[in-house]
């Protein structure tokens, strides 16, 4: 398992538009992969789960991976939050 916390720094947290760039990420990888806001945990690859998720500007999350790719899987998630989504 890998894990790697990241927090939200795009000034409109995680709306529709990431939450489908996130989606899009995850199913490159065949590693299970998850987002957790304190005792939530989403199934990243599940566009409603991310939306409902909540998650504003200056959110903590961990993102956690198992699997094959578990490493590359967060390490890509990781960028798309340090990036703002390519929002800003």
């Amino acid at each position: 398992m890998t894990e790697k916390s990241t927090t939200v720094i795009n000034r409109a947290g995680i709306h529709a538009r990431p939450s489908a760039l996130l989606v899009q990420t995850t199913k490159n990888f065949s590693s299970n992969i998850y987002i957790q806001k304190g005792s939530d945990r989403i199934n990243a690859k599940s566009i409603m789960g991310i939306i409902t998720l909540g998650a504003a500007y200056g959110t903590e999350l961990k993102i956690i991976a198992e699997g094959e790719d578990e490493a590359a899987a967060v390490d890509a998630i990781i960028k798309l939050f340090e990036s703002k989504f390519e929002e800003e």
